[in-house]
């Protein structure tokens, strides 16, 4: 009787044992979610801007030995609409400047009504421009033209933008006076955008 008792002991410590430690089969893994991460998203352009420019402007004249160059600068305004890939835009620059044209007149300002357009390049945008230009001289009074350019804006924070921006302008007859005159800025921006 005793081992018979035994006996019984043994089978139900062996199967407790056996209970416990589990089956002998491999566990099944969890399966693994795969996600794809959404892209990244680039700010929307849509609003209005205003800020501040520097920079140089080298200025040519049909006049013999009629040329200067100087230091350029003013105030920025404009609105922007965003297409998705492609943003265009309106503004308008006024610099004052003080660029002396060998003693023949002195460029005192410049006035500029813009168009834009540009492609999206991330938190960029690098874009076109051309308009209307208005430039003031001392002696020759002002005269009417048009500029063509290109330039380049990065977002630094969600409401400030940095650029730089090169313009080249021409000015036929100037005032009635017979002389053709030229100019090319270029210019590095900040704008506030609202």
């Amino acid at each position: 009787m005793l081992k018979t008792f035994s006996y019984t002991a043994a089978a139900v410590a062996l199967t407790a044992t056996t209970a416990l430690a589990g089956s002998l089969a491999e566990p099944t893994p969890e399966p693994t979610i795969a996600y794809a991460p959404a892209p990244a998203a680039t700010p929307d352009w849509t609003g209005g801007y205003v800020g501040a420019q520097i920079g140089y402007a080298d200025v040519g004249t049909t006049a013999a030995g009629v040329e200067g160059d100087g230091v350029i600068g003013g105030l920025t305004a404009g609105y922007d609409f965003d297409m998705g890939n492609w943003v265009a835009g309106v503004g308008i620059d006024y610099d004052w400047a003080d660029v002396d044209l060998a003693g023949a007149a002195n460029l005192e300002n410049v006035l500029r009504v813009k168009a834009r357009g540009g492609y999206k390049m991330g938190d960029g945008l690098l874009y076109a421009t051309a308009g209307y230009a208005n430039a003031y001289t001392d002696t020759l009074g002002d005269s009417d033209g048009y500029f063509v350019g290109a330039g380049y804006e990065q977002r630094v924070t969600s409401s400030f933008n940095i650029g730089a921006e090169v313009l080249y302008h021409e000015f036929a007859d100037f005032n009635g006076s017979g002389i053709d005159v030229d100019a090319t800025t270029i210019q590095l921006r900040g704008t506030y955008r609202f």
